[in-house]
Order: C-alpha cells, then sequence, then structure tokens
C-alpha cells in the first residue's frame, strides 16, 4: 500500500532534479534554500534562484505540513475529519529575456485522517510573445506523458487548464495553456501509485521543456520596448495569481507561510493605463492569442 512518506520523499526528490537540471540550465546562478518550520506540524524547503544568465527570479517550493483542520480550512474545503497532511512542489520561473517564457508547474498530494486523499497539479506556460511552434512542441510533451497513464488525460486536463488559468476581467487567457487537474483518486481509472508515478513524470518533465523553450536560441536580441512589454504581461501574470488563482488565496486566508506563497510573483511588473498595442505588432498577435482553446497541436 502507498505510504504518505513514500510520496514526501518522492516529491523531495522531484525538487532535487529540478532545481539541479535549472542550475545547470542557467550556467550561473544557484538556488539558495530556505528551510522552514511550521508551528501546527511540518515544514518545507523553499528554494530560489535570482540574477542568473537566463532565470532573473525562479523558485522551486517542497512542503509537507499536517495537522489539525482548521474552522478556515474546513469553510475553504469542505472536508470531513480532524487532521490532515499536505505536500507538494511548485515551481515559477521568470526568466529576464522578453523572448522566453514564464513557466509554472505544481504537484501536490492531500489526505484526511478519514483515508480521503487526492492529487492534484499541471504544467502551463505562459510567453511574453507567443511563438506558435513553440507552443505546439510544450503540448506535444505533456500529451506524451499523459498518454502514458489515460488516453483522456490530454484533453481534459488541456480544457481544465484553459478554463482556469483565465483572467475574467481582462477576458484573457494567462498564456498559452497547458494541462491543469484536481482531486484525482482511483476513481479517474488510475490507481493511487500511478497518480503519483504520473506527479513524478511531471516534475522531472518539466526543466526538460523548459529547456528546450531556451535552447531554441538562448540570447535573442531586445529592446527596452520588448523589456516594457515583459513587465505588463508580468503585472497580468500578478493580476492572475492574487485575484483569480485558489492556491495562492488558499495559503493566505490559512495563514500559510507568506515568503513562499508570493515566491511566485516577478522581480519587476508594470501596469500601463489603457495600453493599446501598436496594429499587427507581436504584441498585438500575442493579445490575439490569448483564448481558450487553442488547438495547439493540429493547428500550428
Amino acid at each position: 500500500m502507498l505510504e504518505s512518506n513514500e510520496i514526501i520523499d518522492r516529491f523531495k526528490k522531484v525538487q532535487d532534479y529540478i532545481c539541479n537540471a535549472l542550475e545547470q540550465l542557467d550556467g550561473k546562478s544557484k538556488f539558495h534554500e530556505d528551510n522552514w518550520n511550521r508551528e501546527e506540524g511540518g515544514g518545507g524547503r523553499t528554494r530560489v534562484l535570482t540574477d542568473g544568465n537566463i532565470i532573473e527570479k525562479g523558485g522551486v517550493n517542497f512542503s509537507a505540513v499536517h495537522g489539525p483542520v482548521s474552522t478556515v480550512m474546513n469553510k475553504q474545503l469542505g472536508l470531513d475529519g480532524n487532521e490532515f497532511l499536505a505536500t507538494g512542489v511548485s515551481i515559477v520561473i521568470h526568466p529576464h529575456n522578453p523572448f522566453h517564457p514564464i513557466m509554472h508547474m505544481n504537484v501536490r498530494y492531500f489526505e484526511m485522517d478519514t483515508g480521503e486523499y487526492w492529487f492534484g497539479g499541471g504544467i502551463d506556460m505562459t510567453p511574453h510573445y507567443i511563438d506558435f511552434q513553440l507552443a505546439k512542441r510544450f503540448h506535444l510533451d505533456l500529451k506524451k506523458v499523459c498518454d502514458q497513464y489515460h488516453p483522456d488525460f490530454y484533453l481534459k486536463f488541456k480544457k481544465w487548464a484553459d478554463d482556469y488559468f483565465f483572467i475574467p476581467h481582462r477576458n484573457e487567457t494567462r498564456g498559452v495553456g497547458g494541462i491543469f487537474y484536481d482531486k484525482l483518486t482511483e476513481k479517474d481509472g488510475v490507481s493511487k501509485t500511478q497518480l503519483l508515478d504520473f506527479a513524478i513524470d511531471l516534475g522531472e518533465l518539466f526543466p526538460k521543456v523548459y529547456a528546450d523553450q531556451i535552447n531554441e536560441n538562448r540570447t535573442p536580441e531586445f529592446s527596452n520596448e520588448n523589456i516594457e512589454w515583459r513587465n505588463l504581461r508580468r503585472g497580468r501574470y500578478v493580476e492572475f495569481n492574487l485575484v483569480n488563482d485558489r492556491g495562492t488565496k488558499f495559503g493566505l486566508k490559512t495563514g500559510g507561510r507568506i515568503e513562499s506563497i508570493l515566491m511566485s510573483l516577478p522581480k519587476d511588473a508594470s501596469w500601463f493605463y489603457d495600453f493599446k498595442p501598436k496594429k499587427d505588432s507581436l504584441e498585438e498577435k500575442t493579445l490575439h492569442g490569448l483564448r481558450k482553446e487553442v488547438d495547439y497541436i493540429r493547428n500550428t
């Protein structure tokens, strides 16, 4: 039987794997580790890399926390039971170059003392400028991993990502999507062990798909105008995380560790009043591409 200690241990190893791979990709900076403990039970390892060759700010967090279910948690999740365990790995990478994408990943596991459990997670990409061929490569890799576990996973989880990573007040997606899933159990047609293997495979896929985006052109030329656009798109990223992201809001409402929760935010971001891109510019084309239900695999 799959034990929670095994899940925690494998998530720790995934954090190590990703950090080592990203340090090699960046070629300059190393992750700084901040170990922390949670008073109610458990703790984590927050790792942040800054001012690298490629990565301006990147975080790879591991946590495994447990304890009594608070009133706020019960209200948020509608749980039966008194004690919980939650563990996972979350990543956000913000690059220097406007022609390199932001990428996010999260894999997580939650269980109650009643025996109820579920897995959640996914990977999504937010280019400052959409390159449809690179988006296609990204989605093909996600589909390949999904297809190893269930023939319906990719299309189901892609739609879930399109709907989740959407900014309603802007009527635009955060980026080119990816896959997103939540509260998966063996009732979804995959065993608990396979669901853990799926999460681990996604974790190990992350540095590969990010390297593919970077190594297509490690040093594309850019202008101050491109930097301004990058910071504007980062502003949209901040809006989504603080206004729409359920995980961020849940962490803030339930007394989570603030530095780890807000690790996902970029070093610099901007908001311009009533910004209008130039006609037929790369910025305008990117805005037109920020929509749901784009079939990146077949239509590019």
